[in-house]
């Protein structure tokens, strides 16, 4: 089951498919030691893009799973399914809708066991997934941690994403999130971009995911699977 796998990801790679990588780049990110990489963007994913980035990483022995954000583009084939409900919007299509029009379409074909269920706080204003969502990311640490207890205990999801989209974020409310769980995964994106962000992060949530900083210096990116895998964790 893929809750089962993803409980032991420390860190992970999250790829584009609307954005080029070199071949070489791939190659050095799949064989980089990473638990997993995660296929999936905001905008400008598609079926093709999708299918075409797949394929490129079936080459290597490393576990590849779609987020899913919009369901025209989901591609058969991945080893698992991370599904995103967004915690801070009042847009039930983000909540819970946009997931009922999945199941609808898909439901007989959806494999469970391999299908992961993630709630996102997104706290970056400016990210494109914050504006597509209509999130409420002004929010203090009694907020993020209420939603982390809603995750857990009344949800019971798998995993808490806190989510800045591109922008280092505050620790606080990540060490906030990340005190109150106790079974829920605490994921954490965004900004990641030198040695001490990485081990900072790491110190507070169970998983770092790296993205953007692949496209713009892809060797400190791999080095940040090292800087995460050898940081203990604060809690």
């Amino acid at each position: 089951m893929l809750d089962r796998l993803a409980a032991r990801w420390r860190h992970l790679f999250k790829l584009d498919p609307n954005r080029k990588l070199s071949d070489l780049a791939l190659k050095k990110i799949c064989e980089s030691g990473t638990d997993a990489i995660i296929v999936g963007g905001t905008d400008g994913v598609t079926f093709k893009n999708t299918w075409e980035l797949l394929q490129r990483i079936k080459d290597y022995p490393v576990t590849c799973v779609q987020e899913i954000s919009s369901i025209s583009a989901v591609v058969p084939g991945f080893d698992g399914y991370l599904i995103p409900t967004v915690l801070n919007t009042d847009n039930a299509y983000w909540i819970h809708g946009a997931h009922h029009e999945a199941i609808k379409k898909y439901g007989e074909f959806i494999p469970w066991d391999h299908v992961v269920f993630e709630g996102y706080v997104i706290l970056n204003a400016d990210s494109k997934a914050s504006r597509l969502t209509g999130c409420k990311t002004e929010l203090e640490e009694a907020d993020v941690t209420a939603y982390a207890h809603l995750a857990e205990h009344l949800y019971r999801f798998p995993v808490l994403y806190v989510e800045y989209s591109g922008r280092f974020g505050d620790v606080e409310l990540v060490k906030a999130a990340g005190k109150v769980l106790k079974q829920t995964r605490l994921f954490y994106g965004g900004g990641i971009s030198s040695e001490e962000q990485a081990k900072t992060m790491a110190e507070w949530a169970d998983t770092v995911v790296v993205g953007n900083l692949i496209y713009t210096n892809v060797e400190m990116a791999i080095d940040t699977v090292k800087w995460v895998k050898e940081t203990k964790m604060g809690r």
